[in-house]
């Protein structure tokens, strides 16, 4: 258990600017993981193994893309008892962002609004990021890197720079997630409609492989889908996954729906839209997803974990593994021992 319990620290952190209290979280990881240090917040990983994609998962909780955009923190969110880590999103280039402010808190609902918009240091800096960690890797821990397309290149050319940051994260990835379901990127959404997902997913499939003859090993390969699609639409991707030799699908990314949160402070803040209020329509879509691809098409569950049951309730949907990411910012460290024991016993 964690020398300081997150209850003590949340207040002070509540009490800052929500970017400016996630800088300050993850400047804090990145300066002392790996350090006598980290034991403020490490906690005993809960062994729950499960092989998925050819992977070893030691446990089924994993932290979601987006939290540690630039994979500082590897190991020190790897102490919190995670299973598997996933970080971007990347984008080929370095880019700011959108304008700040541009991350809401609305505690009465758990929810968050952002509308980051890719803000990271680019592919150079990533991979040197990914490459120091040590710990967690060598504990069993499983890295997934996450990533997406500059803001400034046209959607036409999308393929362009997904093929350039395959590319570039393939020697140092256990699994690679193409991102395209982030609203925060315009048009980015779509590139999940019919044509333009086979497009792109044909194309990454060859560069794929051609990345698996030269580095002589095969890296399993995710999409991650919005939550804001309709049942055709699902079939669609569905249909697209399995004919492209796709791996594995993250289910979901943010929401544009604000039903949940009408009349809320924020509410009404352009982004996309995470926590509570998201589980319902993420459990949907991967109850729609397992439907349509079948038993043993890998689905990793993420959107609205805020406790044990949330979880079990996404592996009832049909997921096989869940992240982590809102649910971390409210319940902190705890909740990833919450999750997993709550998953072991469902085992």
């Amino acid at each position: 258990m964690a020398i300081v319990p997150f209850a003590l620290t949340r207040p002070f952190l509540f009490g800052l600017d929500p970017e400016r209290a996630h800088e300050l979280t993850l400047d804090a990881i990145a300066r002392l993981q790996n350090t006598p240090a980290q034991c403020l917040w490490s906690q005993r990983r809960i062994a729950d193994p499960l092989t998925l994609a050819g992977l070893a998962f030691p446990n089924r909780v994993g932290l979601a893309a987006g939290l540690d955009k630039n994979g500082r923190c590897i190991d020190g969110f790897g102490a919190m008892g995670f299973g598997f880590i996933e970080v971007g999103t990347v984008t080929p280039l370095a880019q700011p962002g959108n304008p700040k402010p541009r991350i809401f808190r609305l505690p009465q609902a758990q929810a968050l609004i952002n509308r980051l918009g890719f803000n990271n240091g680019g592919l150079d800096a990533f991979i040197a990021n990914v490459r120091r960690a040590r710990s967690f890797r060598a504990a069993g821990g499983i890295v997934g890197l996450n990533i997406g397309k500059n803001a400034a290149t046209p959607i036409d050319r999308a393929v362009d720079d997904y093929r350039l940051a395959l590319a570039g994260v393939y020697p140092h990835a256990d699994y690679v997630t193409v991102n395209i379901s982030s609203p925060n990127t315009q048009n980015l959404r779509a590139l999940q409609s019919d044509q333009a997902l086979a497009d792109l997913l044909a194309a990454l499939q060859s560069r794929r492989g051609e990345l698996a003859r030269q580095h002589r090993r095969q890296v399993p390969m995710f999409v991650k889908i919005a939550p804001d699609l309709d049942a055709a639409q699902i079939a669609v991707i569905a249909t697209a996954l399995r004919q492209h030799g796709v791996d594995g699908v993250v289910a979901t990314n943010t929401t544009l729906a604000r039903d949940a949160v009408a009349g809320m402070a924020h509410a009404d803040e352009r982004g996309g839209m995470s926590g509570a209020p998201v589980r319902e329509s993420s459990n949907r879509v991967i109850a729609q997803l397992r439907q349509a691809l079948g038993p043993g098409y890998p689905i990793i569950g993420v959107g609205g974990v805020m406790s044990g049951d949330d979880a079990l309730a996404k592996l009832a949907a049909g997921a096989d593994l869940v992240q982590l990411y809102t649910g971390l910012i409210y319940r902190g460290p705890e909740l990833v021992a919450e999750v997993a024991r709550a998953l072991q016993r469902q085992a």
